[in-house]
């Protein structure tokens, strides 16, 4: 359910290559741990390495994944799903991270820390 959600899987949708917006989000829906919502951005600046798809939730840190081609990446955005909302600040390694997705992060974010004056 939406309004329970406190993880995030955005879809760019101005990505031109890999699967369509609407394949991926039909592909991972029934994959997610429940507390994820897929939201689409209209661009999240991953353009050199379509289709770009980020994590997010409140308190760990930001994933951004690109060239994202095949069911079997499909599938190991799903299983990283299961990762990270396991994990307590959102932290992996890249060698913990499924296989799939070891040559595919384009950035990981630190979590912002509560009380953190910008």
């Amino acid at each position: 359910m939406q309004d329970m959600a406190d993880h995030f899987i955005l879809v760019c949708e101005s990505c031109i290559g890999g699967q369509t917006t609407d394949d991926m989000r039909n592909a991972l829906a029934d994959k997610l741990p429940s507390g994820f919502v897929i939201r689409t951005a209209s661009c999240m600046a991953g353009c050199d390495h379509p289709r770009t798809v980020g994590f997010q939730a409140i308190g760990k840190a930001q994933y951004l994944f690109g060239d994202i081609q095949t069911a079997h990446e499909v599938q190991a955005l799903a299983e990283f799903a299961m990762q990270y909302r396991q994990s307590p600040d959102g932290w992996t390694n890249a060698t913990d991270r499924p296989r799939a997705l070891i040559n595919k992060t384009l950035s990981r974010m630190p979590r912002i820390e509560n009380g953190v004056r910008l």
